[in-house]
This record gives structure tokens, sequence and C-alpha cells, in this order.
């Protein structure tokens, strides 16, 4: 709801500024076009008046709208409209309020408001009957509420329209609102409020109607009783007033000038008598303060004596009411009115009421301006107004009461009084002329006040006298003082609230206002310049001023200028005359030395040197020409700079320069002396101020040097020595800059010197023995020692170069050494100052660079700097790494920087020495102090940094060779890699510097071979991406640097520039953003830079120091590294063969170093980079990782397949690699007697094993489908030939200590390995259901193990051929070479893949039935058993593959058959059983034909495994027989008849077989035989009784079948009887325990049933004799197996038969 409503309002507030803009841009059209131009449109433009009228009517509708948002921008556009066509826009104002008379008066005083707006810009344009329209308008709705109902914005929006017509047609509003002046009557209020606003706007328009409105008025003033009626009242007789006293001042522009004064005096008189006698006693605070207000403007109308009548009356009731009321304004502004009035009647009255008066006034003006509240100010302002018109009456009167206040020591009672002088002395100088001395006299005691108030109100006082001449009378210089006084006051005394009227504290400090009042007076004040000049020059020397020097000086400045403009004479100063000012040697030294800190004190520095540049004159006459050259150059270099940026060295050497040549000029060598005297005796003003009292000593120094007197120059540097405040560290520079300055003119007197001082009794005394134990004395001697050391050092550095190498080690090093090292009791005690060790430093790396810039420097053999860089080394590292407190560190650089460019060398250990020492003393520090911790510390640490870069700098130019730059890397890499950044950043910003400095003066004069190239760039390369943007902007330096630096080698010019290089610089943005990507792929630009610059020769060296980088900390870096790896073998892997093997074996020693994620993925990218250029080699040498695999292996193995055409590639060579080596090897046990051991080779197994990784990436599928084939059968024959095959030792013994975690979590048993490896072929290909069905049925378990094998490749087949049978053809052609394999396992395996897929109809359906066929009669042969019995089962599965195909080939396949179970000598081979097996299920499909040839063969061949030992023996034998009798019907039957009766006997005994399954065959043969046998109720009761689920009583059972047997064939009994017999001795306790109960059964029949038996005997006669002797040998009994007969396939003979028989 909420939003909906907000978007609403929104809409309607743009409706609503559409329209206020199309009003807008018609009003400005209107007022750019000429007025008859306008008239002529408006007739015709769309915006008519009923366009206008529709238009406002509009927006008045919707000022009803409770949004105020809505109504301010409706009121706005009505404004708009009103401005562009005021007449309609009121009219239709007007219209809309009389048609809706119930509108809510906030919405009424909203039009109305409206409508005043539109008046006050546009009441001119009003015709007179509009104007009556709206006066009759406002005029109701204004009264339409009683006083009590009164709803004042309403009726002040009703009064505002009134008046605003009022303003052009008075008459008329007028008589309106006289017409609702009712005799005896209360007016309204908002009339009173009208008429009141009226009298103040058209005051010439109203004033004329004021008689009659007050004799309307004043009759009813008695009859208000209500306090806001009287509030009105008293409102408008105050307007009234007002109005008729503005009439009255303005009589000349007035319509009637006739009118006075007295017109109005008896009415106001009576208004006045009410107001005063009557309200003014009210309770009412608020009635009080408006009859007050009143009573202001109304005194002066009313008659003189009344005023003076009622001031005893008047004057006290309005002081009375100070004290009940909090806000005074009206009173006091009131009050001031009254007095004045009193005064211009010359009233006497005023001096009886004085004293209350001014104890009043007093009072108020004392009380706490508040910034907050702005009446207590206007207040003040009121009071003020009060005291002038008393001091312009009474001025002796009010000076006897305010100045005694003035002694008083309370802060707000002095601050007020002193407000009131200082503004008594403005307003009434006339009067208080003839006072000064008196009011000069009583400031005595507020000058010595220090509050921060009191100061400011006295300097506001003493500026206020100096404009009135107070200054100019005696004791006026008291006040100048004080002034300047204030002006030197420090900061810390400054107020630290602000003033009641600035927003700036220092605005309003006693400071701020006295620097402003002392430059007004000097500039503003004419008749004070003969009382400031030259008094103000008195005040420049003395230190406590010193901070009012700024405003001092640019007063001076001022009023010098102005006297020079008067004059030469009025200009120069009479000392004579000015005994207390200070010599113009003292100015000249003070302003010179101030100006050493120009931005000190408001910029002091320019206000010293114009004023010194002004002076000139006063100083010396010869100065003028220079001075004015050479000051503004100064200063405009003071312009160019800030106090940030100004080089204080540069600065003051400049100011010494001036000062040179200032001396020079003058030439006058007691001038000089004077002014040395003069620098000398300022020495202590300067003690709270180190920096100008350095640069003091300097002048100092300046000074003598010019002087020619040794005696004055002895004298003053003795004087130095023995008044120098050694515990001053500055002080102590000064001295020693001093000494220097002084010895470039005067070196044998300034050692001189030196050597005086120490040999004087000043110095003994300090170092007496006794003395050197105590702590405070030893430190005093340490800080005298320090300054010696330091002012020898100076004077190294500054005398002549041709003088100093005569004396560097035999005056100057031996003193400093001297002081340095302390013998006590003849023991050498090295100092432990810093101070000292400090000012060694300094002064011998001053004496070192004056021996290098000396031009004798080559020839000089300096024999102490093995020791000095000694003493320096030991310096350095006795400085702690945490901080940086002294610069001990960097001034020891420095020397060591100047004496290595001394003969004679460092040897390189040494030099070494030094270079870890100072590496280590910088880099170890702490981050780089920032800007907020201190900029001194800042400044500190980057000039310690330069001081190593020009250390290193120095070195490395000593030996400006590869080798040489080498050096100096190898010394940085360290901090190069350190894990702290700013470590880094500072690393590489010196490592870039070397380059640069390397590059610079690189002079090759013959092509030689930069050969640490490569090393130095895969250093640098990888930092282009570190987490400090700083060094990553360093590293792109250095890269870009060895890159010019190899061109430079190969024979470029030096300023010739390559435009690939010169890509580096562009790129630098790049690494400038934060972004990862935009970072990183400006990486791999800067590699493919590298790559197109990089020779070939140093390739290698650069890939193998980036593969260092890999295993950085910085992890961006490690990840820059890969990038640029990547790039460079993308770009340069062409040239790499030869050492694709180093460059992986390093790739996966780094991957196991390192940490970070993303190393692995960039090294896949670099194998697969590598792989697209050397497939072969990559893959020769990832296979030489040793086994078994790690993740790390695996995954650059598995990188190789993310390209389809390198995939096929890799798969192509890893199959090669597996069929290269024999599968495994045999191993001879130790035992003999064992089997040999079969120990896979390494080869095979790593190409499994790789191959499994590679076939585990998605991204392989391509490649897999194109190769699938023959990886499919290469592994399904490694598989085959693995199974059983064990690990190596090794890898064994690595197996039971267990797989490290980066190792693959993956079985390395070479069998399950290829097993593993198959199902990833699977997956990847497509294949999914085949991999998962296997994994359903446990077919891969199955293939691991040798049990399970053959039916594992059964299940595969089988799955292969339900969902992936359109690849079987290319599996069959590429496995029809298999046949003739050598491996025993490889062939099973084959056959038994091939024989299943007959199992189903994809073979028929894929046309590969003849090739399958043949490709599994081709094996019949086979030497292996499990071939040939697989062969069988596969023509077997022809029936239930393609039945429909069987009879095409039966006699192929029975031949098949038959012939296996002929297969071998064994009476129990598989083949056998697989034939039999495979004959149940043909025999139904073949031709009857074809059977009967070998019918007969097959069933005597299969009844001697009726009686097998073996259960699938006995079970397929009898399940067959079974077959062969159903199919046995109509030709065969009487061939096979015999075999049926020989088998009946087996068949009923087995049914007790322990063997449920061939106890069930049984049934399903006797069921078969039943309708063979010719008789219906013997195969009834078969079918009866041997049903499959039904529970069979054997006895009951035998019963049935003996009764048919005996019934039907009596003459077969005998032979049942002996077979019978033969089972009595069956191994089967259940059989035999049946062959006798079947033996009792049978019984002799009758003979009368003969007749009755089946022709059985016939059909046994017209079986062939063979076939009736083999039918007799077959029924002869069960196998010798159990009764010891002969060979089953003997049987027992023709004559066991004629017995049965």
């Amino acid at each position: 709801m909420k939003h909906s409503k907000r978007l609403t309002t929104n809409n309607k507030i743009e409706q609503f500024m559409t329209i206020l803009r199309a009003a807008c841009n018609l009003k400005h059209w209107r007022r750019s076009c000429p007025c008859s131009h306008w008239v002529k449109e408006a007739e015709t433009t769309d915006m008519a008046e009923s366009s206008i009228k529709k238009l406002a009517s509009t927006l008045l509708d919707a000022i009803t709208d409770k949004d105020p948002l809505v109504q301010e921008q409706v009121c706005s556009a009505l404004c708009c409209l009103g401005e562009v066509r005021p007449v309609e826009t009121l009219r239709t104002c007007e219209e809309y309020l009389r048609q809706h008379d119930k509108l809510a008066h906030p919405y009424r005083a909203a039009v109305l408001r409206a409508m005043e707006r539109v008046l006050s810009s546009c009441a001119s344009e009003l015709d007179k009957d509009t104007a009556s329209t709206i006066i009759l308008l406002a005029s109701s709705e204004m009264t339409k509420t009683k006083v009590q109902d009164l709803v004042w914005d309403w009726q002040q929006a009703a009064s505002g329209v009134l008046v605003a017509v009022g303003r052009q047609f008075i008459s008329k509003v007028m008589e309106e609102l006289l017409r609702r002046l009712h005799p005896g009557t209360l007016p309204h209020c908002a009339v009173l409020h009208t008429l009141a606003s009226l009298s103040v706007a058209n005051a010439f328009g109203v004033v004329p109607f004021l008689p009659s409105v007050l004799s309307s008025l004043l009759p009813v003033l008695g009859m208000a009783k209500q306090d806001t009626v009287r509030v009105a009242f008293c409102s408008a007789l105050q307007r009234f007033s007002e109005g008729a006293l503005e009439y009255l001042a303005n009589l000349d522009r007035a319509p009637d000038p006739t009118v006075r004064k007295d017109a109005f005096a008896a009415d106001i008189f009576s208004a006045y008598d009410v107001l005063f006698h009557q309200w003014l006693q009210s309770r009412e605070a608020k009635l009080r303060l408006a009859v007050v207000e009143a009573l202001g403007p109304m005194s002066h109308l009313l008659p003189s004596e009344r005023l003076e009548e009622q001031l005893p009356k008047l004057l006290p009731g309005i002081l009375a009411l100070y004290k009940k009321h909090s806000e005074t304004f009206y009173l006091s502004k009131s009050l001031g009115q009254i007095l004045e009035a009193a005064v211009s009647v010359g009233s006497r009255t005023l001096e009886t009421q004085l004293d209350a008066l001014l104890a009043a006034l007093h009072s108020q003006i004392c009380v706490p301006v508040e910034s907050s509240s702005p009446l207590v100010m206007s207040n003040q302002k009121e009071v003020l107004r009060c005291f002038t018109v008393l001091a312009c009456s009474l001025p002796d009167r009010l000076l006897a009461f305010l100045l005694p206040r003035l002694d008083t020591s309370n802060e707000r009672t002095r601050v007020g009084t002193l407000q009131v002088v200082r503004h008594v002395i403005n307003s009434a100088a006339a009067q208080m002329e003839d006072k000064k001395p008196f009011i000069l006299s009583s400031m005595r005691l507020p000058l010595l006040d220090t509050n921060g108030k009191v100061k400011r109100a006295v300097v506001q006082v003493i500026s206020a006298m100096a404009h009135h001449g107070y200054l100019e009378q005696p004791g006026g210089e008291v006040m100048i003082e004080y002034i300047v006084q204030q002006c030197a006051l420090p900061p810390e005394q400054e107020p630290e609230k602000p003033g009641p009227s600035s927003k700036d504290p220092k605005a309003d400090s006693v400071r701020a206002v006295s620097v402003r009042t002392l430059y007004l007076v000097s500039t503003t004040v004419d008749r004070m310049s003969h009382v400031l000049w030259p008094y103000l020059l008195q005040f420049l020397t003395p230190v406590r001023f010193t901070r009012a020097l700024t405003p001092l000086c640019r007063s001076l400045v001022h009023l010098a200028q102005k006297r020079q403009e008067a004059g030469a004479d009025a200009f120069l100063i009479q000392y004579d005359a000015h005994a207390s000012l200070p010599s113009p040697y003292a100015v000249t030294a003070r302003l010179l030395v101030v100006s050493s800190s120009p931005y000190l004190g408001d910029g002091r520095g320019v206000a010293a040197l114009r004023l010194l540049s002004v002076l000139h004159p006063n100083v010396h006459p010869l100065l003028g020409q220079h001075w004015e050259t050479t000051v503004p150059l100064l200063l405009g270099y003071l312009d160019e700079h800030t106090e940030e940026t100004l080089p204080q060295e540069e600065w003051e050497e400049k100011l010494l320069m001036f000062l040179r040549d200032t001396l020079v000029i003058v030439s006058d060598n007691t001038w000089i002396c004077q002014l040395s005297l003069e620098l000398c005796r300022q020495l202590p003003c300067y003690d709270e101020a180190p920096q100008e009292k350095n640069f003091l000593y300097k002048c100092i120094g300046t000074t003598l040097g010019a002087a020619s007197s040794k005696e004055v120059v002895r004298k003053h540097l003795q004087e130095l020595l023995e008044t120098a405040r050694y515990q001053e560290e500055a002080e102590r520079e000064g001295l020693a800059c001093c000494f220097g300055i002084c010895a470039i003119s005067h070196l044998e007197d300034t050692l001189a010197q030196l050597e005086d001082f120490v040999r004087s009794e000043v110095f003994r005394k300090s170092i007496g023995i006794l003395n050197i134990f105590k702590d405070r004395s030893e430190n005093e001697v340490e800080k005298v020692k320090s300054a010696l050391v330091l002012c020898y050092g100076h004077v190294a550095a500054r005398a002549p170069q041709e003088l100093v190498l005569a004396k560097v080690e035999s005056d100057i090093l031996r003193n400093i050494c001297q002081h340095f090292n302390t013998k006590v009791l003849g023991v050498k005690v090295e100092t432990k100052d810093p101070a000292l060790k400090l000012c060694l430093v300094q002064s011998v790396c001053m004496v070192s660079r004056a021996i290098c810039s000396s031009t004798q420097a080559g020839s000089f053999h300096f024999t102490r700097k093995a020791e000095l860089v000694a003493q320096m080394m030991e310096f350095i590292r006795a400085e702690p790494l945490d901080s940086l407190r002294t610069p001990i560190r960097k001034k020891a650089m420095l020397t060591c920087t100047y004496l290595v460019s001394v003969e004679p060398p460092l040897d390189e250990q040494a030099q070494a020495d030094v270079i870890r020492g100072c590496l280590h003393s910088v880099m170890a520090l702490l981050p780089e102090p920032k800007e907020e911790d201190g900029g001194c510390q800042k400044s500190l640490y980057l000039e310690t940094l330069h001081a190593l870069e020009g250390l290193l700098t120095s070195l490395l130019q000593r030996n400006m060779t590869p080798q040489g730059l080498q050096i100096m890397i190898e010394h940085l890499s360290p901090w190069i890699k350190s894990p702290r950044g700013h470590e880094r950043v500072r690393a590489l910003g010196l490592s870039a510097l070397l380059l640069r400095h390397f590059l610079e003066q690189l002079r090759v004069s013959a092509l030689v071979p930069f050969h640490n190239l490569g090393l130095l760039v895969g250093l640098f390369s990888p930092r282009c991406a570190d987490l400090w943007p700083a060094t990553r902007q360093e590293a792109v330096d250095c890269v870009y640097s060895l890159l010019y630096l190899q061109l430079g080698y190969e024979g470029f010019s030096r300023d010739y520039r390559d435009d690939v290089v010169e890509r580096l610089l562009t790129l630098k943005d790049g690494l400038a953003h934060p972004d990862p990507t935009i970072l990183f792929h400006t990486c791999h630009s800067i590699g493919q830079i590298i790559a197109k610059r990089l020779p070939p020769d140093q390739l290698i060296s650069l890939l193998l120091t980036m593969f260092e980088a890999l295993g950085d900390p910085e992890k961006n870096c490690s990840r820059a590294a890969t990038v640029m790896i990547n790039c460079l073998l993308q770009e340069r892997g062409g040239v790499l063969q030869e050492k694709v093997p180093e460059i992986v074996s390093v790739l996966r020693t780094k991957l196991q170093e390192a940490q970070g994620e993303h190393v692995l993925p960039a090294a896949q990218h670099s194998v697969y980079l590598l792989a697209t250029q050397h497939c072969a080699a990559v893959v020769s040498s990832l296979l030489g990782s040793p086994l078994p695999l790690d993740s790390h292996t695996s995954m650059l193995w598995r990188a190789l397949a993310v390209e389809p055409r390198l995939a096929a590639q890799v798969l192509g060579l890893l199959l090669e690699k597996m069929g290269r080596d024999v599968p495994f090897k045999e191993s001879r046990a130790f035992l003999l007697g064992r089997t040999p051991d079969r120990v896979a080779t390494l080869l095979p197994l790593s190409a499994t094993c790789a191959l499994f990784e590679v076939l585990s990436t998605p991204a392989a599928g391509p490649a897999v489908l194109e190769l699938y084939p023959q990886l499919f059968v290469a592994l399904l024959l490694r598989v085959s030939c693995t199974v059983g095959v064990q690990l190596p030792r090794n890898l064994q013994a690595q197996e039971r200590r267990g797989a490290s975690p980066a190792l693959a979590a993956r079985n390395l048993e070479p069998c399950s390995s290829a097993v593993d490896t198959l199902r990833a072929v699977l997956l990847r290909s497509g294949s999914e259901d085949v991999a998962q069905r296997m994994d359903l049925e446990g077919g891969w378990e199955l293939l691991r193990t040798s049990a399970g094998h053959e039916e594992g490749a059964t299940r595969l087949a089988r799955a292969m051929a339900e969902h992936a049978g359109p690849r079987l053809p290319l599996v069959l052609k590429t496995l029809a070479c298999t046949h003739s394999s050598a491996y025993e396992n490889q062939r099973v395996t084959t056959t038994a893949f091939l024989a299943e897929l007959l199992n189903s109809n994809v073979a028929n359906d894929l046309m590969l039935l003849d090739s399958l066929l043949e490709s599994l009669a081709a094996r019949q042969k086979d030497t292996c058993t499990s071939v040939r019995r697989l062969v069988l089962r596969g023509l077997a599965n022809l029936a239930s593959g393609c039945p429909d195909k069987v009879r095409a080939h039966g006699p192929q396949l029975l031949t098949a058959m038959i012939g296996g179970l002929d297969d071998g000598d064994n009476p129990h081979s598989p083949v056998a059983l697989e034939a039999m097996l495979g004959l149940a299920r043909l025999v139904h499909l073949v031709e009857a034909w074809d059977l009967r040839s070998g019918l007969l063969h097959v069933a005597i061949r299969i009844r001697p495994f009726f009686d097998s030992e073996k259960m699938e023996f006995r079970t397929a034998s009898i399940c067959l027989f079974g077959h062969l009798n159903k199919v046995c019907h109509g030709d065969c039957e009487d061939v096979f008849l015999e075999q049926v009766v020989g088998g009946l006997a087996p068949l009923l005994l087995h049914l007790q077989d322990p063997q449920a399954a061939v106890a069930s065959a049984c049934r399903f043969a006797l069921r078969m035989c039943g309708p063979n046998l010719a008789c219906e109720e013997l195969s009834a009761a078969f079918q009866k009784h041997l049903q499959e689920g039904r529970a069979l009583h054997f006895g009951e059972f035998l019963n049935t079948t003996c009764k048919h047997l005996m019934h039907h064939f009596p003459d077969l009994l005998g032979r049942l009887l002996t077979t019978c017999l033969f089972y009595f001795k069956s191994s089967w306790e259940d059989v035999r325990a049946a062959a006798p109960l079947f033996t009792g059964e049978q019984h002799p029949l009758p003979r009368p049933h003969a007749a009755r038996q089946p022709c059985l005997m016939p059909a046994l006669h017209r079986v062939p004799g063979a076939a009736r002797g083999a039918q007799a040998a077959a029924a002869g009994g069960p196998g010798s197996a159990h009764f010891g007969a002969p060979d089953p396939a003997e049987g027992p003979g023709p004559r066991g038969a004629d017995q049965g028989c």
C-alpha cells in the first residue's frame, strides 16, 4: 500500500511539474516578445482564456490532495500560471472558493496564499472589477470566523491577499476595511492585523485614513477584554505609529505634505493612556511585551508636555520589566525609542532617571552573548544604542559611571564596560574629545587582565582609540606595545570556544584580532604613521615578540613605503635620537635568520625579506640595487613552494648566497666584523629554535669567511667552541657547519683553532681521568667530542679540494679517530654514545666524499679504507631491525658508497659481506612508515633506502659484466621471494634500479651472449602478479631492462626501441588493476613478449626458474608463473623436444612440493601444450612415472584428454605401449614343484593405469568413440591375460605399506586395473548401460577372478549385445585375429565373449552370424579344453539367439556337438558335458533327418553318464536323454526304443538320487519316454506322478509302474531285474535302497494276460543287429564307478543282456 501510494504521489507531482514547466516556458516566451506581438499572439494561442481556466481548475481540484508535496507543487504551478495569466488565474481561484463554500480551511488557506503570491508580482495588471471582487472575497474569508474561533493560518492568508491588493488599490481596500469597523463594536482581529500590515506596506496610502481609523478604534479600546484582541490592538497601534513616523519623515514624497504630528497626538495619547495604565499591568507576558513594543514608536507622537509628564512613570515602568522578562530585546528597543523621543524634546527628567537607567542598561550589556540566540545579540545592539543617546546628552555622567567599573575584576562587568567604552568612543567622538586622558588612564588595569575575552575587548577599544587620536596622547605607546604583545601570543593561549559571530575559532582569537588591528591601524589610520614609525622597529629583536614578527614586518613595510613616498629624510632613521631602536646590524641579522624558516608565524620569511629590502638605505647605502634585484627572486622562490615542498637546504643556501653577495658588495672589514659580532650576540636568542640557530651558525661561518682579520676569526671560533651548547644535536651540527664554511677561506686557522681547543684548559678539564667514570660527565664529554669530530668532517667536505688530500690522513682522520677512541689506563675503549657514532659516520662520509670528488682521487691510495669499511659495517649490524631510530645506518651506507670507490678495491669476500650486511639491515626493517606515523620517520626511511641504492650501484659499477649483475641479483633473490610484501617491494625496487643502471652504462664491444638472461627473467617475471601493486610495477621494469640488455648484447644500439619490448610499458596499467582476470591476462601478454624476445638457448633455464616459482609462498606470483610457463610453452614449445623428459620430471616434482590449488590445473595445461607439440615424448615421459600413480601424475594424464584429437593420439600411443611388451613374466618358485608365479611387466601396467586416467576425463569421449574397437579389444585381452597375475615385488611392498595420501586411491592389481580401465572405456563411450548391467550382475568382480572370469566375459558379451549392439561389428572385426593368440587366457576370454553373442538375436540382426560361426569353428581344434568347451556353448547358444537359423546349420552344429562327446580321454571331460547341454538345446530345432544319423551314437555315448559321480554329468545326460525321447517320434522310434528300454531302470532308480536336479531330470526323461513305450497306462502314470513341483511317493509310484510293466511288458522283467542288481552296490544310499524295492515290486504275471501286452518285442527285433548289440551293451547296467563294472563305453556285454531277458 505504501509503495502504491508513493507511486501515486510521484505521478501527481510529475504531472504538476509538467504544468509548471509549461507555464514557465509560456511566461518566458511572453516576456521575450514585444507587448503588441504578445497581444496579437494571445488571440490565437492555444493557451486561451478557457484553457487557462480549465488548467487552473484542474490544479485547484488537486489542491485537496492529502500529500503535502502534492499541495506544494499545485501551489507552485498556480503561481507560475498566475504570472502568465494573472487575471484569469485569480478569477478562477475566486470562483473556486466561492463555489466550494464547504472546502476545509487548510485548503482555502493554500489557495489564498497562491493568490497572494500572484498579486505580489502582478497586482498592477489587475483591473478595478477584478480587484473589487478579490477584495470582497478576501474580506469575507478573513472575517468568516469569530474571534474565539480564530483560525490564524486562514485569516492571515486572506489578510495577505488584502495587503497585496492594497499596495495598488489602497482606497478600495481601506473602504472595505473601514466598512468592517462598526462603531461601538470590537473589530475583528484579522481586520486590525490587516490595517497594521497595510500601514507598513503602504504608509503613504494608509496614514491619511488614520484619523478615521483611530476615531473608530479608540472608543472601543476599553471593551477589549481578551488578551489576543489587546495584542492585536497593540500591534496595530505600533504599526500605525511607525507608518505615521515614516510619513512625517518623508513629507517631501508624501501625497499630503500638510500632515503634522499634532494630527495624531491626541488620539495617540488616549491610546497611550489605556496601554500604559491598564494593559501594561496585565499578568500576560505576551501582552506586556506587545504594549512595550507599541509604546516605543508611540512616544514620538505624544505631545512634548505629555511626554515630559509621563517620563517619570514611563521609564521606571519599562525598567521594571527587565526583571520580569528573559527576552529583553523589545524592552531595550522601546526604551531606546523613548530615550530618543525624550532627548528630542529636551527632557530634563532624564537626569533624575539616569542612575537607574545606566544601572539597568549596564546589567543588560554585561549579559553574555550566545551565538544561538539572535535576540540577545539584537538586545545588546539596542542597549548600546541607548548608551549612545545618553553619551550624546550626558557624557560626563556616563563616563563617571563607566570608568570606575573598568577597575573591577569581574570578567562580565569589565568586558561589558569595555564594549560600551568602545561604542561611546566611536559613536560620540565629539563629546569624548576632551575626555581622552581620562579614558586612557582608566585602561591601566584592563591592560593587565589575562582573561581572553577581556583582552579581545581591550584590543577593540585600542582600535577605536587609534581611529580617534587617543594613541597620540601620552601613554599611547603602552597601548601599541599591548597590541604587539597580543600579536605574539602563543597558539595555546588562544580561546578554544568560538566567538558569537564567527565560524572559525581562530578568527576571533585575541591574537587574530590583535594582528588585524595592528595592520589596520598601520595602513588605514594616517594619523598613526608618525606614532608607529620607527617605534615598531624596537619590537623586532626581543625574543618575546618573535611570534609578532609577521604582523610587525607587514606594518613596518607599509609604514616605510609611506615614509619613502614622503621623502628620504623622513625615511632615514636617526638612531641617535632613538636610543631604544636596534642597530642596523641587529635588524639585518634578525630578519635574515628568521627568513630561514619562511613559513612559520604566518609566513614571516616573506614579511622579513620585504622589510629587509625596504630598509636597505638604513642598513648600508651600497645594498640598494642588489637587494632590490635579489629579494624579489627569493620571494618568487617562496611563492613557487609551500611549507611541505620547500627544500630547506636549498632555501638556506640561497639565503647564504644572498649574505655572501651582500658581504662582497659591502667589502668593509669593520662592517663585516660588526655584523659577525651581532650574529654571535644573537645566538642565545635562538635556544628554543634549533633550526634557525643552526642557520645562524652558518651565517656566522659565512661572515667569518668573508672577514680578512685572522685574529677576529680565531677569536670568534674560540668563543663559539667555548659557549656552544653541545648537548643539542642541532647546535653541534650548526657549529660544525660554521667551521666548515669558515674553512673555505681559513683552512689552516680553522684546523689550528680546533687543535688549540683540544689542548685548552676548558677541554682538558672535561676529560680528566676522574670524570671519565661519571655518567653525566662522560655524556657531556662525548657530546663535545661529537661536535669536534663533526667539525673535522665539515672542514674536509667544504675546504678547497686541492688542500684536503694532503691533510686527510695526517690531520683530519687522525683527530677524528683520536676523539672516537678513548684510552683508559692504556686500554682502548670504544664509545657507546650514538651521537658520537653518528658524528663519526658523518665525518668519515664527508671525508670519503671529499676524496672521491678530488681531481687527484685516482692516484690517491687510501690506506685506512678497509679499516673504515669494517667499522661502518659494524655500525650497520649493530642497528636494530625492528625500527629506524637513527640515521647511523643511512650515513654508514653512504660512507661505504664513497669508500668502495676509493683505491684500493675491496676483495670479493669483503664486498659480499658489505652487500649482505647492508641488505639485511634495510630489507628486514618494518614496513615503510606512513605520513601520519611521522614525516621524519618516512623521510629517514626513504633516505636510508636511497643510500642502499647508491651503495649497490657503486659496487655494480666496479664489475659491469653479466656475472657482476648476477652476483648482485643473487644477493637480492632471497628478499625478492620473501613472504613479506614490504621486503619484496624493496628488493624489486633495488633490482629495477640496478638493471636500469646496468643498461645505461652498458658498453658492448663484441657480440657476447647474455648467458643468465633466462634465470633473471624467470626470477622477476612471476612478480608481475604480486599482491603489492608497487612490486608488480617494479617487476615489469626489471623485465623491460633485461630484454633491452639482451638486445644490447645482440648488437643493438642503446637508443634502439623495440616495438615488442615497448609494449611492456603499456601493460603496466593492467597490472595496477585489482581484478585478477585483468591482472593475469596482463601476465599472459608479458609472457608473450618474453617468448618473442628470449633466445632459444635461454628458454629451458627460464622455464626451470619459473618452475621453481610454482612453490612461491605468494600465491599470486605462483599463478603468474603458471600463466607465463604455459604462454612460453605455447609460443616456443616446438624447440623443446629434447627437454620434454626434464620438463615433465620437474613438473611432477614441483606438483608434489607446491601447495596452491592453482598449480595443478596450470601444470595440466603445460603438459597439454607440450603434448600438442611432442605427444610421443610426453607420453613416454609420463609412463616413466613410478607406480602407483600419485594424484598429480594422474591429473597430468587427464590433461592429455582435454582435446579430442590429442586424446586420440595419446590413446593410440598408450595402446601401442600396452601391447609392445609381454603382459607378464613367469618367475620360478623357490620351492620345487610349485607352479611358476606370473609377475606383471611394468610398461603395460603403467600404460593401463595411464589409460584409465585419460579415460576418466569427460573430454576424452570423442577420442574413445573413435578408437572404441581397439580400446575395447585391447583392454579385454589385457584383462584376460592379467587374471591371477601378481604385482612386481617392489609394488607389492608398497601395496602392503599402504599408499600415501598423495597417491591415487585406486587398486594397482593388474587385472583390477585393466577391468577398471575397460569399465572406463564403456562409460566414456556412452555405454553406461553396459557398465551398469555389469555392476548389477557382479560381472566386473567375476572378470577379476580366475574362477569367475569366464562367466564375467559371458556377462560382458550379454550386456554388450543387449545395450551396445551397433558397436559389435567393429569389435568382432578387431577380435578376429585373437584366435591365434599365444596366451590361452586371451583365447578363452574371447571365445566366451563370442559364444555369448550367439545367445542373442543381435548376431542375426547385425548379420554377424556367419562370421561368429566361422570364428568359433576355427577354435574347435584349440588345444585348450576351455576354448573347445566354450565353442560348443557358443554353437548351442544359437538355439536361443537365432533358433530359426539352427535348421540351416544343423549338420554343422550336430557334428560339433557329437564330436564334443568324444573329446579327449577324460571320461568327465567338460567338453562332453557342454556337448550334452548343447545337444539338449539343439535337438528340437534341427532337422529330424540330420538327427537320425547320429541319434543312436549320442544315446549310446551319453548312457554311461547316467551313473556318473558328477551331478552335472548325470543331470545333463538324463536331460539330453529326455530331449532325445521327445524328438524321437515317427521314423526314429524303432531305432531309439532299445535305448529307452535300457535306460528305464536307471531312470526309475535315480528318481531317488540325492541331487534334486538329477531327480528332476529323471522325471522329465521318464515323462518323455512314456510315449515311446507304446503303453498309454504307463505313459499316463508317468505324466501323473512325475509332474514338476508335485511331491512323489516313490513306493506308490514304483508299485504302479511295476504293475504296468508286469502287465504289459512281462518279457522285459528279466532285463529290468538284472539292471537293478547292479544298483544294489550304488554309492548313493537312496538309490541303493530303491533298487531292492524296485526288484520286490516285480513278480510273474498270469499267462492269460499275455495276449494283451504291446508289440514291444517285434519292435526290438526290427532293430538291426549291430544296433541291438550296441543297445545291449548300453543297457548292461550302471557304470563301473558304482559297481566295479567294465568301462561304461563297453557295457556289461551281451551275456548280461541275455540273462536279463
